[in-house]
């Protein structure tokens, strides 16, 4: 994902126009932990509570952050109505998530947006970067879309998704988590990704609870909306 790293830069001005230099943050969805360490680097008081269900992605963030007493690495399933049970604090300041909430289904993504309401604090935020398409645009967003597969091409040195997963379960220190990974997942792709427009997230998300939410940053089909709580 050739804008990747712009995406998160637009997270992190969002923790810093909103929640100071020492948030405490939940890292929803967090991978291996790119979007944590980011945040460390231009935030060192930050806290960070990264949270995912992969058992392969959590190993390589827990090792990643193994010596690093401001993150804690927790496992949850968004899908379970009782994922916030799992996480270790009341209340957190900001909730940051880039590209990972397309995997569940629409009426799990609403309903997290109402756990998230009553998980940021009163002044907190929620940032989420996502593929955000274009509606209305016909000409402008199928032109867009063609710019973004150039520059996914272009980027032939990068393992694609399914080299990478192959690569890592061949990794001895990743077979355990990989013959988990394969009892939480079927495959490597959802039966149906759910990538609305913003327009739906920001409606979603004032529905939910949040006093005010919009877009922040847009680059062709990927999108930053943050929500004020």
């Amino acid at each position: 994902m050739p804008d990747r790293e712009l995406r998160i830069g637009a997270l992190l001005d969002v923790v810093d126009a909103v929640a100071g230099s020492a948030p405490t943050v939940l890292d929803l969805a967090c991978g291996t932990g790119t979007v944590t360490c980011r945040l460390l680097d231009q935030f060192p008081m930050t806290r960070s509570i990264a949270v995912d269900v992969d058992p392969v992605l959590l190993t390589i963030a827990s090792a990643t952050f193994a010596d690093d007493d401001r993150v804690r690495t927790v496992r949850v399933d968004l899908r379970d109505p009782a994922w916030v049970d799992a996480v270790p604090e009341p209340q957190v300041d900001v909730v940051l998530t880039a590209t990972a909430l397309h995997w569940l289904p629409e009426d799990v993504v609403r309903r997290v947006y109402r756990d998230l309401a009553r998980l940021v604090r009163r002044g907190g935020v929620m940032a989420h970067a996502e593929e955000m398409p274009l509606l209305g645009l016909p000409r402008l967003g199928a032109g867009m879309a063609e710019v973004e597969r150039r520059r996914r091409r272009q980027a032939d040195g990068e393992a694609n998704w399914d080299a990478w997963w192959e690569q890592a379960a061949r990794d001895p220190a990743l077979q355990a988590a990989t013959e988990q990974r394969r009892e939480t997942f079927a495959t490597n792709y959802p039966p149906e990704e759910f990538s609305p427009p913003a327009d739906w997230h920001i409606a979603a998300l004032s529905e939910a609870g949040f006093a005010e939410a919009g877009v922040v940053w847009r680059s062709g089909h990927g999108a930053v909306v943050a929500a004020v709580r």
